[in-house]
């Protein structure tokens, strides 16, 4: 027996309509890469779910295909601000290839196809390139040379600062060792070994009468 005829009408149950829309959509994702191989056409399928996420398959570029579809329809697929973007996004890849060129230029390569005159532009271009450079270093060495300059000023008025900090640690100790000395001699007299005092050699001659 074969399959009945399914109604087609929205599914109302959220897990069969999942099932449903993976099934189908795998089924139309595989007719499409079968019909291009088979019939060699162009084929370009796009599907989005209804979470936003987007199932697609093109037998060739699709921007190849969307240009020949606007070509073959007549329906402008892009409006004015695509236009300008795609303008701009030109004009860009375009200055980029310039200055690829000038740079390959600059580095000597690809200069063969270069006549006279633009061979002196680039020559100027490269001796103000280099006089700017040695602008820079003359700027920068004189610069290293100012701030050495200036840490040596600074490095021989620490040694000066160092040098009176010592010289006054060394008065202050003697002061310190002046003031203990005069501090001792103020509260003992100096007075001689008791061994050391001249004796009589004889009596005290009043002492016999």
């Amino acid at each position: 027996m074969g399959r009945g005829k399914i109604e087609i009408k929205r599914i109302e149950n959220s897990s069969n309509r999942q099932v449903t829309y993976s099934k189908r959509r795998n089924g139309i994702l595989k007719k499409a890469k079968e019909i291009s191989v088979l019939c060699d056409v162009r084929v370009s399928v796009i599907i989005f779910a209804t979470s936003g996420k987007m199932h697609e398959f093109s037998s060739t570029s699709l921007v190849d295909i969307l240009d020949q579809y606007h070509k073959l329809t007549g329906r402008r697929l892009w409006d004015a601000k695509h236009e300008n973007l795609d303008n701009e996004i030109n004009r860009v890849k375009k200055d980029n290839d310039n200055m690829q060129i000038e740079l390959r230029h600059l580095k000597g390569e690809d200069i063969s196809s270069l006549n006279y005159r633009e061979l002196m532009i680039l020559e100027d271009g490269l001796e103000n390139g280099l006089t700017s450079i040695r602008d820079k270093q003359n700027e920068f060495m004189r610069m290293m040379r100012k701030k050495t300059q200036g840490m040596e000023e600074e490095q021989e008025q620490l040694n000066c600062q160092l040098r009176q900090l010592e010289i006054a640690s060394m008065n202050r100790n003697m002061g310190e060792i002046g003031e203990v000395f005069e501090q001792t001699r103020g509260n003992h007299e100096y007075q001689m070994p008791f061994a050391f005092r001249v004796q009589p050699m004889q009596p005290n001659l009043q002492e016999r009468f």
